[in-house]
C-alpha cells in the first residue's frame, strides 16, 4: 500500500479496545500507508483524497489484530502425539522426536503454524524456538523467514536449554547447548534480527526455555543480555505441581522466588502458563510488571490447570492469549482461545464473574500488545496506531441471532475473517491467505512430519 494511499473500511460495528472500551455501532476506519489515520461513527468524512479503496463491511465486527504471545512452530509436525500425558511425561514422550529437527522441518512446521494463525485473525504472532540440535543449521532464520513470507508482525523469543538428561533435566543430551554456546548464538540472533522501530515487524526475545531445563547461569546470564542488548525476556513458569515441586527441590524455593533471584521479573519479563500461582507469586508479578502469556487450551491439554487471570487482572498484571505448541493444541488457533478463555475461567473460584466478553477479547489484542511491549503501537484501534486490524463476519448462521457482535464473536462459533490487514497491508480476504499458498503448505508440513517420524523410528 502506498505510503499517501487511503484505504477506507465503512458500515461496519467496531471494538475499538482502547482505554475507554469505545465501540460504535455502525462506524469507519481509514488507514492510510500502514497507520490508522482516524476511525469513529457513521460515514467517513467527505473529501478525503487519495482513497484506493473502499470496503463494505456491512455484517462485520472490526477489532484489532489478535496479538500471540506463546507458541512453539516446530511442534505443528508432531501434533495428535501423547494426547493422553501430563505435561512431564509429554516431554519425555517428544524430546527424542523434537531433538531430530532441521532447518527444513522448521521452515516447514513455521509456515503451517503461521498460516493457521493468520487465517484466524493473528496479525502479531510469537515463537519460542528452544531446541538447536547439533547440525541442525540455521533454524532462527528459517522461522523469521516463514514471518517474512506470510507478512505478520513477529517476535522471536530465541530459547535455548543446558540441562540435559545428564544434569537432571528432560531434553537428550545431543540435543542442547552449552552456556556459551547458547549465550553467543542469542546475542547474534538479536543483533541480526531485532528492529526496535515503531513499525518493526520482527523482533527479537531472550528466552531460556524452563527452570527444568536451563542452568541457573543460563538464566541470570541471560537476563544480563537481555538487558545489555534492550530486548526483552520470556520463558515458561508455574505450569504444573510438577514444577513447583522440583524448584523446591533443586533451589530451594519456589518459581516466583527462584525468578526474581535471577533477574527474571520486570515490566520487560513475561512468563508462560503462570498456572499454579499464590497470593505473593501474583502481588509479585503486579509489583514488578511481569507479564503472563495465559495458555486455556493448553492448560486444559496437559491437564496443568487453571490459571488465576481473574485475580492476576484484578492486582494489575499484564495478561494475554498464547496458542503454545500445536503439540499441545493441536488446532493451532488463537481466535478459539477468546472463547476457552472465558469458559475456562468460569470452572475456577470466581465462576461466572471471573471473565466476560470484553475482557476476553482485551486479552487477545491490547492485553498481548502489552506484554510484547508494543502496547503503544499495536492492540488498539486508535489514530495513529499501525493498522494492524481484523474484519470479522457476523451475519452468517453462526451468528445471526446475536445482538451484540462482540457476544457474537467471543461466545459464537469461530467467525470467518473476511480480510485481515498488518501494517496496512491485507493478508486474508475471504478466509485465505493472500501470499501463501495453502495447499502447498499442507503438503509440504504433512511431509516432513512423516519424514521426522521416520528419522525419529530409526533412534
Amino acid at each position: 500500500m502506498a505510503a499517501d494511499r487511503r484505504t477506507v473500511i465503512e458500515n461496519c460495528s467496531i471494538a475499538t479496545v482502547d482505554a475507554q472500551d469505545t465501540e460504535y455501532a455502525n462506524g469507519y476506519v481509514v488507514l492510510v500507508g500502514n497507520r490508522i489515520e482516524s476511525l469513529g461513527a457513521g460515514r467517513a468524512p467527505d473529501g478525503l483524497e487519495r482513497v484506493e479503496r473502499r470496503i463494505d463491511a456491512t455484517g462485520h465486527l472490526v477489532t484489532p489484530g489478535l496479538v500471540n504471545t506463546h507458541h512453539h512452530f516446530y511442534q505443528w509436525i508432531t501434533r495428535g502425539l501423547a494426547t493422553d500425558h501430563n505435561l512431564f511425561d509429554w516431554l519425555v514422550a517428544l524430546y527424542p522426536t523434537w531433538a531430530r529437527i532441521d532447518e527444513q522441518m522448521v521452515r516447514a512446521a513455521a509456515q503451517g503454524s503461521l498460516a493457521m494463525m493468520a487465517r484466524g485473525g493473528v496479525t502479531t504472532a510469537m515463537d519460542h524456538h528452544y531446541v538447536f540440535p547439533k547440525g541442525s543449521a540455521d533454524l532462527s532464520g528459517a522461522i523469521i523467514g516463514a514471518a517474512r513470507d506470510m507478512g505478520v508482525r513477529f517476535t522471536l523469543a530465541r530459547g535455548s536449554m543446558d540441562r540435559s538428561e545428564k544434569d537432571g533435566g528432560l531434553p537428550p543430551d545431543f540435543a542442547v547447548e552449552t552456556l556459551e554456546g547458547a549465550l553467543a548464538a542469542t546475542e547474534e540472533t538479536v543483533r541480526q534480527h531485532h528492529d526496535a522501530s515503531f513499525d518493526a515487524m520482527t523482533q527479537v526475545a531472550v528466552a531460556p526455555c524452563s527452570p527444568f531445563s536451563v542452568s541457573t547461569e543460563l538464566m541470570r546470564q541471560g537476563a544480563e543480555l537481555a538487558r545489555r542488548l534492550g530486548v526483552r525476556l520470556h520463558t515458561h513458569g508455574s505450569e504444573t505441581v510438577e514444577e513447583e515441586k522440583f524448584c523446591h527441590e533443586l533451589f530451594g524455593m519456589g518459581p516466583t522466588d527462584y525468578f526474581e533471584s535471577t533477574g527474571w521479573l520486570g515490566e520487560d519479563v513475561w512468563m508462560a502458563h503462570c498456572v499454579h500461582m499464590n497470593d505473593s507469586d501474583i502481588d509479585a508479578f503486579a509489583r514488578t510488571g511481569t507479564g503472563v502469556a495465559h495458555c486455556p487450551s493448553s492448560n486444559a491439554r496437559l491437564a496443568a490447570g487453571i490459571a488465576r487471570v481473574p485475580d492476576m487482572l484484578k492486582a494489575g498484571v499484564p495478561v494475554g492469549l498464547g496458542v503454545d505448541g500445536t503439540a499441545s493444541n493441536e488446532s493451532g488457533e488463537l481466535h478459539t482461545e477468546l472463547r476457552n478463555a472465558l469458559l475456562i475461567n468460569r470452572l475456577g473460584a470466581h465462576r461466572e464473574a471471573a471473565l466476560n466478553a470484553r475482557q476476553a477479547l482485551r486479552l487477545g489484542t491490547h492485553g498481548g500488545a502489552r506484554v510484547l511491549g508494543r502496547a503503544s503501537q499495536i492492540g488498539s484501534l486508535e489514530a495513529g496506531k499501525l493498522a494492524d486490524l481484523v474484519l470479522w463476519k457476523l451475519d452468517t448462521l453462526a451468528h445471526a441471532s446475536i445482538a451484540d457482535p462482540v457476544t457474537a464473536l467471543v461466545f459464537g462459533a469461530a467467525a470467518p475473517v473476511t480480510a485481515s490487514f498488518v501494517n496496512g497491508r491485507q493478508i486474508v480476504e475471504d478466509g485465505r491467505l493472500l501470499h501463501a499458498d495453502e495447499d502447498a503448505i499442507a503438503r509440504s508440513t504433512r511431509e516432513e512430519a512423516q519424514r521426522l517420524a521416520r528419522i525419529a523410528a530409526q533412534g
